[in-house]
């Protein structure tokens, strides 16, 4: 029989009314910018006491984790297209994000929603608050997202994991985790040196530092002293090692909105991310997704070649206009700028190229200009905007001045883009590349320039 409540009776409430009130989204912003003042912060002790703290949700999810200097987000969202397509519950953890804060924390294409961020937040800030109350360093804001990227997936109950590290991998605090299924190295090259090393072997060093003992271990053929390195880790703790090599692509058809290639006894894989490069990253994933489809997690082929086509990730190589053409790309190190520059000249050679390009202080933006200037027949610099550690324009434009003569400063990227595409006429292309915190906000003013919007690869909530 149901119990009324009589009119005028109120149970009484076995909880405080303070504790449910969360922060708002702006607040919680607020306080991972605050958190964010101490810098970066390398090792796991911190992330460690967090995620005890908070019973260590990652404990109770499986993963891919995935280190490198170029190519972890698109071999990530290869990966994670896949999976999805197979059926499988998807969580995914990216650094940097494009548009806006929430892309980096995801599960099936969806971001993690802003009511969830806020109630993550303040259960993360109140143990954060715990621990400095205690004299322990408070995390920084790389942990408290990797932490609360944890706490999410677990709520979501997902299946698998792709977890791209922030920077490195041996001390980065991913690293925490312990079910790795697949350790995946993408390209290594030369990058954070002030905290990953002078050499490449070094920085190799610190990104097999993601191998666990036993976990399978994926890794893109590159240089053979990085290969050596890797090698000798995967032996040392008893990982079975696959390379994967774009060499044995083959039937490469190149193009900007769509490519194919054969592999492995498959014909025809299509892929719709753009650039030379991405022959290499879709070639690592198949192999990433052969180890772990013997190790529980098979996906049909059907799916698969669904899922490496329907794979996005946005600034990089990506046409965003046409007549002029228009491509973003996030070349923001020397490998990336060598990447960015022969895609510039198998794709569009012969044609007049202009360049906006925005870099941070602390990159080698000397060796970025070095690899890609000769192309260019005109150069735009921008700054990052709201970034401390952009490199303000007119200070790249003498940079760039001393081996180019034609180069301008622009004070905003809306005067870059209406520059550029004054210069423009309508058989030219327009390249514009460097930091990722810019491409974002570059892609929506050329969108609405054209009366549209810009085509995300998530679903909004």
């Amino acid at each position: 029989m149901l119990d009324l409540i009589s009119p005028g009776f109120i149970p009484e409430l076995d909880f405080d009314i303070k504790k449910v009130q969360e922060m708002t989204y702006k607040e919680a912003m607020e306080y991972i910018e605050q958190a964010g003042q101490a810098g970066i912060v390398l090792g796991l002790d911190s992330i460690r006491e967090l995620c005890g703290r908070l019973g260590d949700p990652q404990k109770q999810l499986r993963f891919v984790h995935v280190a490198g200097t170029n190519g972890k987000g698109s071999v990530s969202a290869y990966l994670a297209s896949v999976l999805r397509c197979g059926g499988y519950r998807v969580g995914r953890y990216i650094s940097p994000t494009i548009f806006e804060y929430r892309e980096r924390i995801q599960v099936n294409d969806g971001l993690i929603t802003k009511t969830a961020v806020c109630r993550l937040m303040e259960r993360i800030k109140e143990v954060c608050d715990g621990m400095t109350a205690q004299g322990l360093s408070r995390p920084t804001p790389f942990e408290i997202e990797t932490a609360m990227g944890f706490l999410y997936f677990q709520e979501k109950k997902c299946d698998i994991v792709v977890l791209e590290t922030g920077m490195g991998g041996l001390t980065d605090a991913t690293n925490i985790v312990e079910n790795t299924l697949a350790a995946v190295l993408t390209s290594v090259s030369m990058d954070h040196m002030k905290f990953l090393g002078d050499t490449l072997p070094a920085i190799a060093a610190q990104k097999a530092g993601i191998l666990k003992k036993g976990c399978s271990a994926v890794v893109l053929r590159q240089s053979e002293e990085v290969m050596e390195v890797i090698r000798g880790k995967a032996a040392e703790l008893c990982c079975p090692l696959s390379e994967a090599d774009p060499e044995k692509a083959a039937n490469v058809r190149y193009g900007l909105e769509k490519q194919s290639f054969d592999y492995c006894g498959m014909k025809k894989l299509e892929i719709s991310l753009a650039g030379q490069y991405q022959i290499g990253n879709a070639v690592l994933a198949l192999e990433v997704l052969r180890v772990l489809a013997g190790r529980g997690f098979p996906v049909e082929e059907e799916k698969l070649r669904r899922g490496m086509a329907e794979a996005r990730w946005p600034g990089r190589f990506t046409v965003i206009g046409r007549k002029p053409w228009f491509v973003v790309d996030g070349a923001h190190n020397e490998d990336g700028a060598e990447n960015l520059a022969r895609s510039v000249e198998y794709y569009f050679k012969g044609k007049r190229i202009l360049y906006i390009m925005g870099v941070f202080a602390d990159k080698e933006y000397e060796k970025i200009i070095a690899r890609t200037h000769r192309l260019a027949d005109q150069i735009i610099t921008v700054a990052s905007p709201g970034s401390p550690r952009a490199l303000p324009a007119y200070e790249l434009a003498r940079e760039v001045a001393k081996v180019h003569p034609k180069v301008t400063a622009a004070d905003s990227l809306e005067e870059a883009v209406e520059m550029s595409l004054l210069l423009a006429g309508k058989d030219d292309v327009v390249i514009a590349f460097g930091s990722l915190s810019f491409l974002g906000r570059l892609m929506e003013i050329v969108a609405k320039g054209q009366g549209r919007e810009v085509r995300l690869p998530y679903r909004r909530r």
